[in-house]
């Protein structure tokens, strides 16, 4: 039962960062999925995968995962590359394609 811990990345529906500050502990799956074969449903006898647990910071899920004797993965996040400019760059004069409706 191997934990995965990591911090998510935002929505990509949204511009906010509501829910990606946060670390989470995920377990991963230590049985094969299923389906049913009544409805089609994928289902699981393993109930650790449902359990998410969040943390403020990585070395508190670190911590937690160790004293509770759980083999864990640590996957760190990238940071985005933002290019910031303001909006009076779109009109400089130097630009190197001269703006345009």
């Amino acid at each position: 039962m191997l934990a995965k811990i990591y911090r998510p990345a935002r929505n990509a529906m949204q511009s906010g960062t509501a829910k990606s500050q946060d670390w989470l502990l995920e377990f991963d799956s230590a049985s094969a999925r299923t389906v049913d074969p009544l409805m089609g449903w994928i289902g699981n006898a393993d109930t650790n995968t449902q359990v998410r647990m969040t943390f403020e910071t990585r070395e508190e899920a670190i911590d937690y995962a160790r004293r509770q004797g759980i083999p864990f993965q640590v996957t760190e996040p990238r940071e985005a590359k933002r290019v910031i400019k303001s909006y009076a760059e779109n009109f400089a004069a130097v630009r190197k394609r001269p703006w345009t409706h």
